[in-house]
C-alpha cells in the first residue's frame, strides 16, 4: 500500500510517501518538505504569530494535493512540539482542518520518543542489544532507553535547538557576530540543569548501543568527519564525544550567517547548529557517552511502522 506521513515539525513540513507493507522495508515514492521554523515563530504570549498559521495551512493544503497526485492510500498526519506547546495551537489546528481537511494529531513528546525508538530498534535489530535513542528536534530533545521495540523510558525535554536559539540565544539567521561566551556559556548550564532529573532516570537503565538520529545529530557527525549524505543510509555514521567538543569549540565562534558555507550544513538550519550542538555534548557528557551511531530513520518511519502494525492487527 502507499502510505504518506505529514511532519509538521518545529523546523519543517515534510511530506513523506512510501510504499509498504509489514514486513518489508518501506520505499520511499516522494519527499517534499516546506521550511517553516515554526519553533522560532512563537510570540512573546506564547501564541504561533498569525504569518507563520498562514504558512502553515498553506504547506498542509499543499502536501495534501500532492498526496492526492500520488494516489495515498492512508495519509499520517501529525504535529509535534511548535504546535503542541503554542498558547494558539487548538485554534491552528483547527483552521488546519478546516481550510485543507487534514486533521493533525498532536503527538505527546513521549509518544515522539517511543516512535523514534521503534524506527531505531528496527533499523539495528535485536542484535543491537538495549538501545539508547536521543533526538534532537527543533523544540524538544527526546530520549529513549530499552531492549524491547516499546522503551523502558520515554523522555522528552523544552530542548529543542529551534527554541534554543529563539529563547537563551537570541539568534537571528543573519546575524554577522557569533553569541557571546557569557550566553553559550549560561545555555550550557540551563542544558545541564534541565538534564539533570533525566540522568538520574536513567541511571537505573543501562544499554549496549548509544544512537542518535535528527537532523542536528547528521550535521554534528558531518562536520566531524562522518561520511556525507550522498553515501548512502547504510553508511555507518559516527559521532563521538571528542569530535563533537571539537566541533563545537570552533562553530561558537562563526556567525550564524556564515555557518552555513560549512560543508553538511543547509542553510535553512545553520543559525541552530549551535544550540543544538551545545545540547548534543551535554547529553553526552552527562549519560557517559563516548560515541554513538547514528540512525537514518526516525519519527516520521517510527509512524510508518506503528501504522503498519496496527493495519496487521485488525
Amino acid at each position: 500500500m502507499r502510505l504518506g506521513v505529514l511532519d509538521v515539525g518545529s523546523n519543517t513540513v515534510h511530506l513523506l510517501v512510501v510504499d509498504a507493507h509489514r514486513g518489508a522495508h518501506p520505499w520511499p515514492a516522494h519527499s517534499q518538505k516546506s521550511t517553516l521554523r515554526l519553533a522560532e515563530q512563537i510570540g512573546p504570549d506564547g501564541a504561533l504569530r498569525e504569518a507563520a498559521a498562514d504558512a502553515l495551512v498553506e504547506a498542509v493544503a499543499a502536501a495534501r494535493a500532492s498526496a492526492t497526485a500520488l494516489a495515498v492510500d492512508d495519509l499520517l498526519a501529525f504535529a509535534t512540539s511548535a504546535v503542541r506547546d503554542a498558547t494558539n495551537g487548538a485554534e491552528v489546528l483547527a483552521r488546519v482542518r478546516q481550510t485543507t481537511g487534514v486533521r493533525l494529531e498532536v503527538l505527546s513528546g513521549a509518544d515522539e520518543a517511543r516512535l523514534t525508538f521503534l524506527a531505531v530498534r528496527r533499523w539495528f535489530g535485536w542484535s543491537a542489544g538495549r538501545l539508547l535513542v536521543l533526538d534532537i528536534g527543533g523544540g524538544s530533545l527526546e530520549i529513549a532507553a530499552g531492549i524491547d521495540e516499546d522503551p523502558d523510558v520515554a523522555e522528552s525535554l523544552p530542548l529543542g535547538a529551534g527554541r534554543l536559539t529563539r529563547d537563551r540565544l537570541h539568534v537571528d539567521p543573519q546575524d554577522t557576530s557569533p553569541p557571546t561566551a557569557d550566553a553559550v556559556d549560561q545555555l550550557r548550564e540551563y542544558v545541564t540543569d534541565l538534564l539533570d532529573p533525566v540522568v538520574a532516570r536513567l541511571s537505573e537503565v543501562a544499554w549496549d548501543r548509544p544512537v542518535a538520529t535528527s537532523k542536528t545529530f547528521r550535521t554534528l557527525a558531518r562536520l566531524a568527519g562522518a561520511a556525507p549524505s550522498g553515501a548512502g543510509p547504510r553508511i555507518r555514521r559516527e559521532l563521538t564525544r571528542s569530535g563533537l567538543r571539537q566541533v563545537l569549540g570552533f562553530i561558537r565562534h562563526i556567525p550564524p550567517a556564515k555557518l552555513a558555507e560549512l560543508e553538511g550544513v543547509s542553510a535553512g538550519r545553520a543559525h541552530q547548529l549551535l544550540a543544538g550542538a551545545v545540547v548534543a555534548e551535554a547529553v553526552l557528557r552527562r549519560l557517559g557517552v563516548d560515541s554513538l551511531d547514528v540512525c537514518p530513520w526516525a519519527l516520521r518511519e517510527g509512524v510508518i511502522l506503528n501504522r503498519l502494525d496496527q493495519l496487521a492487527s485488525v
